[in-house]
């Protein structure tokens, strides 16, 4: 785990917790990244705290830690990045390459939303609302990442739901988009 301070690395942002993933590729040449997609994770299901998500982005998840750890086995999945209850925020996959976080996905008549976008996973459930602390990181990120990529426009930022209707709901129905947009809004 390389932690904030670490020299810089092509795609890892500095000044957040990088725990690399081996779930990523190559993204297909020529893409253009131009859309963020906003997840929410909570392992065990609606707990928050505790190594579970790390460790199902490492796969080395503990499937006999919780009855519900059984139906991950085998799944291999990532984000870019996670934040925290607490707003801390860690990187997983470099926004060079392609996370596997969107999985069959649709936006804008294109599929396989992983090649051109980055995602973004929220400790939260569809239950609870989200922190002001998250909020406030996910602002300060989003704004980063629009810096970074200017294809991301404020309508090509989605929830996971967005681009899986029916399959997916987060990032759920506490997400206060408005909120959220408002407060990413300057990319100066």
């Amino acid at each position: 785990m390389r932690e904030a301070g670490d020299a810089p690395r092509a795609g890892w942002l500095p000044g957040l917790v990088h725990v690399p993933s081996p779930n990523f590729d190559a993204r297909p040449p020529g893409t253009v990244v131009d859309l963020l997609v906003i997840h929410a994770i909570s392992l065990p299901a609606g707990r928050y705290g505790g190594p579970w998500i790390r460790d199902l982005f490492l796969n080395r998840l503990d499937h006999s830690a919780d009855p519900g750890f059984e139906r991950l086995r085998g799944l291999r999945v990532s984000a870019h990045f996670l934040i925290r209850r607490d707003a801390e925020t860690l990187q997983f996959v470099s926004i060079d390459e392609r996370a596997w976080h969107a999985g069959v996905s649709r936006f804008d008549a294109r599929e396989a939303c992983n090649d051109f976008s980055i995602g973004i996973e929220l400790e939260g459930c569809d239950e609870d609302a989200f922190t002001d602390a998250q909020y406030v990181a996910l602002a300060a990120l989003t704004r980063r990442l629009r810096r970074a990529y200017p294809a991301i426009t404020p309508e090509r930022i989605v929830g996971h739901a967005d681009i899986a209707p029916g399959r997916k709901t987060d990032p759920g129905p506490h997400f206060e988009w408005g909120r959220y947009r408002a407060a990413s809004a300057d990319i100066s």
